[in-house]
């Protein structure tokens, strides 16, 4: 069977717990299409020592491969923040794409969470989740996550990547017109892992 799972949203509102839930109850392959852009961007920025060249980035995103995705930097803010910066680039994300397709398209089922999922990279997936919360609320998880900083910074930080992503010229972040809208600011982790789950298993061959 071939199924694709599609979960967009912006950073710190779940979709990546969401998404990983979603895989473990049904069995799937699951795939944060972040790391690829983290991947690239925290190599681009080590390589050009601190500041990302778009050239270099699109040939570091061309040979990508997927042990790069087991760096543990990866997790920090400034993979976070070059990832933002490398995801504007038209080059990047062409290399990206077929990476992307192929593991959305896997024998067994695949969820993909990111940015464009359900509107650039998966248009035709058969279920398409967008998950989304306040901005303070998002804040306030990212600060718990990091532990160090300030809420206020992280809060600004949070806020001038969202508008990066929605700003840029390619793949912007936006909901997809087909999917689900999935609001975690006053969810447990439990319930909206429950919701997500019900609506993508209604949508599997022969699902209630």
């Amino acid at each position: 069977m071939r199924f694709t799972v599609a979960i967009d949203g912006p950073a710190a509102a779940g979709k990546g717990t969401i998404a990983r839930a979603v895989a473990k109850a049904l069995g799937f392959a699951h795939l944060d299409t972040g790391l690829l852009y983290r991947a690239v961007g925290v190599q681009a920025l080590d390589d050009g020592r601190g500041v990302i060249d778009p050239h270099w980035a699109a040939e570091l995103a061309r040979r990508l491969e997927p042990e790069d995705l087991e760096r543990p930097a990866l997790r920090s803010a400034r993979a976070g923040q070059a990832a933002s910066k490398v995801a504007t680039l038209p080059a990047v994300r062409a290399a990206l794409l077929d990476f992307q397709r192929r593991f959305a398209r896997r024998e067994g089922g695949a969820v993909l969470d990111g940015r464009d999922i359900g509107t650039v990279i998966c248009p035709e997936a058969e279920a398409k989740l967008f998950v989304t919360a306040s901005d303070e609320v998002r804040a306030g998880r990212r600060f718990a996550e990091l532990g160090t900083g300030s809420l206020e910074g992280v809060l600004a930080d949070l806020q001038a990547r969202d508008a990066r992503d929605l700003a840029r010229d390619v793949a912007p972040m936006v909901a997809a017109k087909d999917a689900l809208l999935l609001d975690t600011s006053d969810l447990s982790i439990d319930a909206a892992v429950a919701e997500a789950v019900a609506y993508v298993k209604c949508r599997l061959p022969g699902g209630a």
